[in-house]
């Protein structure tokens, strides 16, 4: 049992993560699916995550990320940061960015009752190749299972702080703790929270951020740094439909991260660069190749609005995800592109 003991100033900034944290929601997640009687819960996502992890270079990425992290309980804090949630390539620049002196600690106590080989020393000495390598496999991992995915844990999560947050405002802070999970309780002053480490904690007095995720595991998660604010990340149901039929057989003809650009723009109409990158969780220059190719392919338009760049679906971008949702998916492959300019 984990006690944290919340003062006024805490209290006073409860509020919700901005958004999944894609590196932090990969790296619980890959452990997650470890567990066969854990993973029954996302039938869907445990059947993709199976197929892909077994073959080609996310077997590999696979292999390494569970050679280098535990099987279950507390991960090192470092690899789940609080920096970087805006993207897959910034939340693996702040893992790469760690001070080596707390690499080293963090990795040294959670190999405290692993077996040493030669990966996990380089590993533990913060080793640049190595964690270089640590990062090129959760790159993999995270594109190989869990982006044909994304949209929908999004949505569950922008759902799940909807409903929590009118809570908050009809019912106040009490009800609304009460409420995050089984294994988190109220105790005023006192959040007493069953997770994967045992201590009793005060307050940083910045605040308690909040982050449901159907990815957490079976336990809640809290991330504990002085000068910052608590992170608790908690349990929530899986969405219903974990993943599109449409976005895979989208992904197999355009690639998993186009596929999920036109699933996002019919989602959500025009948006522009900088928003649509958010929403798909890759980096701005990433969005802006990808949304060149699909506009040279005429499967969206881009304007611009101001300073920025807005990308709308055009009707051929329409009727490919309309198709893509059936048995087949029509031939484009003479008009796709083999390169592209960035949109901007």
């Amino acid at each position: 049992m984990l006690r944290l003991e919340l003062g006024p100033a805490d209290l006073c900034r409860v509020r919700f993560a901005d958004r999944l944290h894609p590196v932090g929601t990969a790296l619980l997640a890959g452990q997650w699916l470890r567990d066969p009687t854990v993973a029954m819960m996302a039938p869907s996502l445990a059947e993709h995550a199976g197929a892909v992890e077994a073959v080609g270079v996310a077997q590999a990425a696979t292999a390494i990320l569970r050679h280098l992290l535990p099987g279950r309980g507390s991960l090192p804090d470092f690899v789940t940061p609080f920096d970087g949630m805006e993207s897959l390539a910034a939340g693996l620049e702040a893992i790469r960015a760690t001070p080596a002196r707390r690499v080293r600690a963090e990795i040294t106590a959670a190999y405290a009752d692993v077996a040493a080989s030669p990966l996990r020393r380089r590993f533990a000495a913060a080793d640049p190749e190595t964690l270089d390598l640590f990062g090129g496999a959760v790159r993999t991992w995270f594109e190989a299972v869990l982006a044909p995915h994304w949209p929908d844990l999004v949505a569950a999560y922008r759902q799940q702080v909807t409903c929590a947050s009118q809570r908050l405002a009809r019912h106040g802070l009490t009800n609304l703790f009460d409420d995050l999970h089984p294994a988190i309780r109220w105790r005023e002053p006192v959040l007493e929270v069953r997770t994967w480490w045992h201590g009793e904690l005060t307050g940083t007095g910045h605040g308690l951020i909040l982050s449901p995720s159907p990815l957490a595991g079976p336990r809640p998660r809290v991330l504990f740094e002085p000068g910052r604010p608590i992170l608790l990340v908690y349990p929530v149901p899986m969405p219903r439909r974990a993943a599109s039929a449409g976005v895979d057989s989208l992904g197999r003809l355009l690639g998993t991260t186009r596929a999920l650009v036109l699933r996002r723009l019919a989602d959500d109409g025009g948006l522009t660069t900088t928003v649509l990158a958010r929403a798909v969780g890759i980096s701005l220059s990433s969005t802006s190749e990808h949304a060149s190719a699909l506009r040279s392919a005429g499967l969206i338009a881009s304007e611009r609005d101001g300073g920025a760049v807005r990308h709308h679906l055009t009707p051929l971008g329409a009727q490919l995800l309309d198709a893509g949702s059936e048995a087949s998916v029509p031939d484009l492959s003479a008009a796709w592109p083999s390169t592209g300019q960035p949109a901007g």
